[in-house]
C-alpha cells in the first residue's frame, strides 16, 4: 500500500502544485491531506475537474486529477475536446472500481469497472496500473513523465487498496439533525408519492428507514436523480414526484434545476439533504458553504424554496409543497454522521426489482397525501416557519 506521506511527496517533488478533482473512497487519504496543503480543488463533476487542471497547466502550473472510473463519461468531452486536442498534458489519477472482478463490488461499476482500460486504449491515452501490493508511487510516476513530456495527457489507474486511506472525521454524535430522523419524520407524506433516492447513505437510509420497494432507489449516476425524476414528473402529472438529493451530488450537475424552473413540472418537490461533504467517500467538503441552493432554485424559477433547520420546518414545509403547483425545493441542514449502519437496496434486492417495483407505483391509482405533522388531509392549509 503507498502511504498518503509517499503519494503526496511524489507530488510535490515533481511540481504538481494544484490537483482538482471529486472524491472517491480509494483516495481519501491524499485528498484529505492535500486539501490541507491547500493545493486540491473539490470540482463539482469530473469534467470540469480537468478542464480546471487543464487551465492550471496553460497558466504554468503542474496539475493533475483525482477521480473515481465512474466518473469517466463526465471527463471525456474536454479529455477529448479540450485536453487532447490543445496539446494539455494533465496526470490523471482514476479508481478502479468494479475491476478486475465486477462481482465484488457494487453493480452500479461493473460495465465501467470492465471498459475503463478499452475506452482509455480507444481514445488513444496512455495509462499505468499501480497494483493493490505497490508500496511507492515514485517509478509510476517515471513512466507517466515520458507521455508527459510528449505534451500528452496519462492515466494512472489505482486498485482497490494500493492507496492509504483516510479515516473520516465526522462526528456521529455531533449535535443537529440526521439523515434518518428527516426520513422517519417525513415517511407518511411518502405514501403515494414516486420517490426517487440520489446515490451513497441517502439511498442506503431511504432504504433501511422505509423499506419500500416501489421507490427508486439510484446507485451510481452521481448528480442524476434530479434529472430522472424531472422526467418522471413531467410524464407522470397527477402523481407527486420527491427526489431526495445531497449536495455533493446536486452541485455535480446544478444544472438541471434550471431545467427544471425552465420545464416547472408542478408536482415535483425537490429535497436537497446539505451536510457540506462526501459523506460515503469519506467525508470530504463539498462546495456547499458557499452554494444557496434556496437561493439558487428561486433565481431559476421554482415556485416556492424554502431553507430548514428543524423537523417541524420539514415536515411543514413538505406538507405545503405536495399542496400546491411546483416544482419547489426543500433544503435541509443535516450533519455528517460517518459510516451509515445500512445496507444498500441491492443487498436484497436486483437493480430489475427497483425499476419494476418503481414502475408499479407509477401504475397504481394514487392516494391521498396525509399531512405528517398533524395527520390531517393535505386539502387543509398549513403555515410553514421556514425562511421565504
Amino acid at each position: 500500500m503507498i502511504s498518503n506521506d509517499n503519494f503526496c511527496m511524489a507530488l510535490k517533488e515533481r511540481g504538481f502544485g494544484f490537483i482538482a478533482g471529486v472524491p472517491c473512497s480509494h483516495f481519501s487519504g491524499p485528498i484529505e491531506r492535500l486539501t490541507r496543503e491547500g493545493i486540491y480543488l473539490s470540482a463539482a463533476n469530473e469534467g470540469a475537474a480537468l478542464a480546471a487542471a487543464a487551465g492550471a497547466s496553460v497558466a504554468g502550473q503542474r496539475s493533475a486529477v483525482i477521480a473515481q472510473n465512474s466518473g469517466l463519461g463526465n471527463l471525456i468531452n474536454p479529455l477529448t475536446s479540450l485536453v487532447q486536442t490543445y496539446g494539455i498534458p494533465v496526470l490523471v489519477f482514476m479508481s478502479l472500481r468494479g475491476w478486475p472482478d465486477p462481482s465484488q463490488d457494487e453493480p452500479q461499476h461493473a460495465i465501467m469497472g470492465a471498459t475503463t482500460h478499452r475506452l482509455l486504449d480507444s481514445l488513444g491515452i496512455p495509462h499505468v496500473t499501480v497494483p493493490a501490493d505497490a508500496m511507492e508511487l515514485g517509478s509510476t510516476l517515471d513512466q507517466a513523465e515520458e507521455h508527459l513530456a510528449a505534451r500528452r495527457s496519462v492515466f494512472i489507474l489505482t486498485e482497490k487498496g494500493a492507496i492509504e486511506k483516510h479515516r473520516s472525521s465526522a462526528d456521529p454524535d455531533a449535535a443537529g439533525l440526521s439523515r434518518v430522523e428527516v426520513l422517519r419524520a417525513i415517511e407518511p407524506l411518502l405514501e403515494g408519492a414516486a420517490v426517487v433516492s440520489t446515490t451513497g447513505y441517502t439511498s442506503r437510509e431511504l432504504f433501511g428507514v422505509i423499506g419500500s420497494k416501489e421507490h427508486f432507489y439510484m446507485q451510481g449516476s452521481m448528480g442524476h436523480a434530479a434529472a430522472f425524476g424531472l422526467g418522471v414528473a413531467l410524464r407522470s402529472p397527477q402523481r407527486p414526484v420527491i427526489v431526495l438529493d445531497g449536495d455533493g451530488a446536486a452541485i455535480m450537475h446544478l444544472g438541471t434545476l434550471s431545467s427544471t424552473g425552465a420545464a416547472a413540472p408542478g408536482n415535483l418537490v425537490h429535497l436537497i439533504f446539505d451536510n457540506g461533504t462526501y459523506e460515503s467517500t469519506g467525508g470530504q467538503m463539498t462546495s456547499s458553504r458557499s452554494t444557496d441552493f434556496a437561493g439558487v432554485a428561486r433565481a431559476v424559477g421554482y415556485a416556492s424554496a424554502h431553507e430548514c433547520h428543524s423537523i417541524d420546518q420539514v415536515t411543514t414545509a413538505l406538507t405545503v409543497a405536495l399542496k400546491g403547483s411546483g416544482p419547489h425545493l426543500i433544503a435541509v441542514r443535516i450533519v455528517s454522521g460517518g459510516v451509515s449502519a445500512f445496507s444498500r437496496a441491492t443487498a436484497s434486492m436486483t437493480t430489475t426489482d427497483i425499476r419494476e417495483g418503481f414502475a408499479a407505483r407509477l401504475r397504481a391509482e394514487r392516494p391521498s397525501v396525509v399531512d405528517a405533522a398533524a395527520g390531517r388531509p393535505a386539502a387543509e392549509r398549513v403555515q410553514i416557519s421556514s425562511a421565504p
